[in-house]
């Protein structure tokens, strides 16, 4: 467990407490309360013996936590800053009349469960958790940018087949008008023949009829 003890203070005057195991930490942390210096916002670490005490000052209300030294200094100033939020939220102004301990019964329950959650659940590490969400986010991308790449294969695919197809249209065409004009002038060359045909073929029957007939008649 990284969280072994967490208190909530407004200057000296302990709101909140919880402890997780049988330590004189409560008395080291009315110590520490009592020697922070200045009124300012700070965020400062103590070391005792194999165990770190995380303090974070923020508008006057103090949140204190006891740690392992292993925990390092980012979970227990999350676990802090989590404290504090909630702290603030649920009470309020109220914070700034309180009596010694008079959010102890409801808070130190909520102390309770966060030192539990930000010593054993690895998602209370939000860099952590950023950095997982992240490689999730770049896995991902790289999916995508992989389907990207593959309908793009299949975009160059997609266009290769439509210059073929405009290519064989225009050649289709070409040929069409080629033949079109072949036909045309086959028409022209037979409606040619045809009218020479019957041209004959009326010079014939005058030609046979003007035989036919008296050379009086004929030249009548």
């Amino acid at each position: 467990m990284a969280i072994l003890y967490a208190l909530v203070a407004r200057g000296s005057v302990v709101l909140a407490e919880q402890s997780g195991t049988s330590t004189n930490a409560s008395t080291i942390a009315r110590q520490i309360l009592e020697k922070i210096p200045g009124n300012n916002d700070s965020n400062v670490s103590y070391s005792q013996d194999r165990y770190i005490f995380h303090v974070k000052r923020t508008d006057g209300l103090t949140v204190l936590c006891m740690a392992d030294d292993v925990a390092g200094r980012r979970i227990p100033f999350a676990f802090l800053e989590e404290i504090h939020q909630r702290f603030v939220r649920t009470y309020g102004r109220a914070v700034l009349s309180a009596q010694a301990y008079g959010m102890n019964d409801e808070f130190s329950r909520v102390l309770s469960q966060q030192m539990d959650y930000f010593s054993s659940d690895p998602n209370a590490d939000r860099i952590n958790r950023l950095k997982g969400e992240m490689s999730q986010v770049r896995n991902v991308m790289i999916e995508n940018i992989d389907k990207v790449l593959e309908r793009g294969d299949r975009l160059e695919l997609l266009v290769d087949k439509t210059a073929n197809m405009q290519g064989n249209t225009f050649r289709f065409r070409k040929q069409a008008r080629r033949f079109r004009s072949t036909v045309w002038w086959r028409n022209v060359k037979l409606t040619v023949a045809l009218i020479f045909l019957l041209l004959v073929i009326v010079y014939v029957i005058l030609a046979f009829v003007c035989h036919g007939l008296t050379l009086p008649t004929c030249l009548k």
